[in-house]
């Protein structure tokens, strides 16, 4: 049923709970599929319209700390990633959050992507409307889980 499931995380602990109901639903639900996979992808924002050679150096330091962040996070899961019934495979892009997250979605036929959202003020139920995960809730073509 979800066969690739892409968790967006922003390097932080609260990426947890959206790779934790990832890795249940790999658990829990039955495929044909033998190998079922959890990308965690982490966007690192770029400047507009920077330089790449003269920020390169910058570019790399913080690939370096989002690739410690993730081990960090996957960490738990490995013993049961040890099951093989899935993998979960860390990636790193730089460039637009949202573009990356959907065109990575789209390339890499993702069939759910789980990420954190932020709690809504009822009482100002706009405010949130220029997030990163009500963007990619509204402009996905596969199914998105937002996790509060």
């Amino acid at each position: 049923m979800y066969d690739h499931i892409l968790v967006p995380t922003d390097g932080t602990e609260s990426t947890r709970h959206a790779l934790d109901i990832a890795v249940t639903l790999h658990s829990q639900l039955k495929s044909d599929t033998p190998q079922r996979k959890i990308t965690l992808l982490h966007v690192i924002e770029t400047i507009a319209d920077d330089d790449a050679e003269e920020f390169e150096r910058f570019y790399s330091t913080l690939r370096k700390r989002a690739e410690k962040k993730m081990n960090a996070l996957t960490e738990p899961y490995h013993a049961a990633q040890d099951t093989g019934s899935f993998t979960i495979e860390p990636a790193i892009l730089l460039g637009s959050r949202v573009q990356e997250i959907l065109a990575f979605a789209k390339e890499n036929k993702v069939d759910l992507i789980i990420l954190n959202s932020h709690k809504i003020d009822v009482n100002n139920p706009t405010q949130g409307w220029g997030t990163i995960s009500h963007k990619v809730g509204i402009l996905s073509q596969c199914p998105v889980m937002l996790v509060k």
